[in-house]
């Protein structure tokens, strides 16, 4: 399990309403230009009728969030999401090229990118094919007659990219940075968090029996008689829910501390002592290991529990469906209809699957997006754009570095380790130096299903192959065309892929104060992720220990508390947001935004101050350039399920959290005491 923040995680975002409460006329909102004219702020995406000092997402977004209804093959539309389909476009572009080039060498990169699309987009030859590819793992699942040869199997499906009990790969020892050992953690569920099998209100109950009649009607797909298919799906529910009620929940496992266990082979053999983890371990065909980090040991004592108290018949079960689910959106069209109909309709609220192009663009980047991304980065991110993200980063570092120079809460000890901390940061900026080698990879023209499970073997092999070498502080957890960014605490590294240095992230002809809004404040958002809730725990070299005074400390949390606290206020539909599970992404909206403030304000020293454009100061233009990277509509379905379990706030509280307490918002806007958007208690922590 890796250790990253990442600046969005299936973000989403709908317009609250509230109540009408007196305030100052509406900030104008200039006349409306056209689309192709405007770069930066687009007039037509605002709403002047609400005020900005009320609501600031509906003020700077209201008129986009009208013009802008959700894709029927979507469950959140936004500007993330248009960035990507953009990029998906492109990505097309590259595959459709790549994949009619018969000089592409055999064995390139080119080859195994074009084959593996085209293998994707066959669908005659998939519902040929149906459930042929699997019959072989099938066949060997159903000869299981051993708890030895129950763990072998375990082990395959996982190399195959099957969440089959358990996760299980490399990890950097966070208690030493510069060591690799192994990493075991929970998993095996085939519903999004432990919480959907253990809540007891109406929905969740509801959504449990919907999910047994999914698998009942998956395993019907598969042949097996309707009756039996019923009972099938209940044994998977039984065995899942006792497996989610041993699981930790999602709030305890953004605590690394809780989630650190270190652990020699022996005193792991001890704790799961129905296990072989020797006959596992050369199942895989791992290296030798000097020590596993278990994550969740109290989940690995139920499942040593399970292992016996379970009848093999009923894990046989439990596997077929796994692997049943992992391959069912590279099968034929029933399983895929099957499939989408309870994950994507049914969860998410989404109406129709997207066509099939979109899907193997979005599968191909998956599976081998470093080769794709490569051809990517030659066709469509020019060498400037890195040059021009580049600068902007050390300005924001410069801005971060200033601020932890004159904190006034913050003591001399504790500054020191945190500029040291900052000095040591690794920005990486579009993509990467080294790039993946792909020689080991198998890809032809054979069916797709074994195209990707070949893929998901050799990136399990790849991983594996990192424990007891040297951390490899060159390699990118993102490939290029992702639209997002990262900061990872035990590399101590920012990451901004190329995806994202677009707009309305980052325009060349955009002003500055629109620029600094968007991208500034994603680039601050990363670097203070190494002092969030989190990040605060881990040292300049990466490594995990209290390098904080407990006056600090004590400070540093009372200010986290006012987050934690803000961020609990927030109601949508009726669902409180949890602020302790949200709290990391919240501090860095919050440090990322008045960061990129006061990087801006540099920009304009020894200068006059600039002239409004269509009436907006820069300073409000950065702060709409905020809010607009938010705009975005979201289905109800979809809203739940980020509620329950994603650290990210839902993005109409990311567009008004930080501005709210920020008081240079409300002096760009000239809001007053009492208006929504300038809260009673300011978190202020940078």
């Amino acid at each position: 399990m890796k250790s990253t923040s990442t600046f969005l995680i299936a973000i989403a975002a709908v317009a609250i309403s509230h109540a009408a409460l007196a305030a100052p006329e509406p900030t104008p909102v200039p006349a409306v230009k056209p689309a192709a004219e405007i770069h930066g702020i687009n007039p037509a995406d605002m709403d002047p009728s609400v005020q900005a000092c009320q609501d600031f997402n509906l003020y700077g977004n209201g008129g986009w969030l009208k013009a802008n209804p959700i894709p029927a093959d979507q469950s959140y539309w936004g500007s993330f999401t248009i960035l990507e389909e953009n990029n998906r476009e492109s990505l097309h572009t590259v595959l459709e090229k790549v994949s009619k080039d018969k000089t592409a060498a055999p064995g390139s990169d080119d080859q195994k990118v074009g084959d593996f699309y085209v293998t994707c987009m066959d669908e005659a030859a998939i519902e040929a094919q149906s459930l042929t590819p699997l019959e072989g793992e099938l066949a060997a699942i159903d000869k299981i007659g051993t708890v030895a040869q129950l763990q072998a199997e375990i082990a395959r499906l996982q190399m195959m990219g099957v969440n089959a009990v358990f996760q299980f790969g490399s990890d950097q020892d966070r208690r030493n940075a510069s060591e690799v050992i192994a990493g075991a953690y929970q998993g095996g569920l085939g519903l999004p968090d432990r919480d959907y099998y253990t809540k007891t209100d109406d929905d969740s109950k509801k959504t449990r029996d919907q999910y047994v009649a999914h698998v009942g009607t998956m395993f019907t797909l598969m042949g097996d008689d309707p009756a039996k298919a019923a009972e099938s799906a209940k044994t998977v529910m039984a065995l899942e829910t006792r497996m989610a009620e041993a699981s930790m929940t999602n709030v305890d496992q953004r605590d690394p501390d809780k989630t650190y266990n270190r652990k020699s082979l022996a005193e792991l053999a001890q704790l799961t002592r129905n296990f072989s983890w020797t006959g596992y371990l050369k199942e895989l065909g791992a290296p030798p290991l000097a020590a596993v980090n278990v994550g969740m040991p109290k989940y690995f004592e139920a499942v040593n529990k399970e292992l016996l108290a379970t009848p093999l018949p009923q894990w046989k079960t439990y596997l077929r469906w796994h692997l049943l689910h992992a391959a069912a959106p590279s099968l034929s069209k029933k399983f895929v209809d099957e499939d989408f109909a309870f994950y994507g309709q049914t969860l998410q609220g989404t109406p129709e699957n997207e066509v099939r192009w979109k899907r193997c663009v979005s599968s191909t980047d998956n599976a081998i997006g470093f080769a794709l991304g490569k051809a990517y980065v030659r066709d469509y991110f020019p060498p400037d754009a890195k040059t021009r993200a580049d600068a902007m980063v050390k300005n924001l570092i410069a801005a971060l570095r200033e601020d932890l120079s004159t904190l006034p809460w913050m003591g001399e000890a504790t500054r020191k380790a945190a500029l040291e901390k900052l000095d040591a940061f690794t920005p990486k900026i579009g993509y990467p130096d080294k790039w993946r080698d792909y020689t080991a990879l198998t890809i032809d023209r054979g069916p797709y299903v074994l195209n990707l499970q070949r893929a998901n073997q050799f990136e399990f092999q790849r991983d594996l192959a990192k424990i007891g070498k040297p951390v490899d502080r060159l390699e990118w957890g993102m490939t290029p065309p992702t639209v997002n960014a990262y900061y990872n605490p035990q590399k101590n590294e920012i990451v901004f892929p190329a995806g994202i240095l677009q707009p309305p992230f980052f325009d060349a002809k955009a002003d500055d104060a629109v620029n600094y809004g968007a991208m500034g404040a994603v680039i601050g958002h990363e670097m203070t992720h190494g002092f969030d809730d989190q990040g605060r725990k881990f040292d300049a070299q990466g490594n995990m220990r209290e390098w904080w005074t407990p006056e600090d400390l004590k400070n540093y949390e009372a200010r986290a508390k006012c987050v934690e606290d803000q961020y609990n206020s927030y109601e949508y539909d009726g669902q409180h947001v949890t602020g302790k599970l949200v709290l990391g992404e919240a501090i860095a909206d919050l440090g990322g935004l008045g960061l990129a403030y006061r990087a801006y304000q540099t920009t304009l020293a020894g200068k006059s101050t600039p002239a409004p454009i269509e009436g907006l100061t820069g300073d409000q233009r950065l702060f709409l350039a905020w809010a607009r990277v938010w705009a975005a509509n979201i289905r109800p379905e979809l809203s739940k399920l980020m509620m329950n379990t994603n650290p990210h706030p839902l993005s109409q509280f990311r567009a008004i959290g930080p501005p709210s307490t920020l008081p240079a918002f409300a002096k760009a806007y000239g809001c007053k005491p009492g208006d929504r958007m300038v809260r009673k208690d300011l978190c202020q922590i940078w």
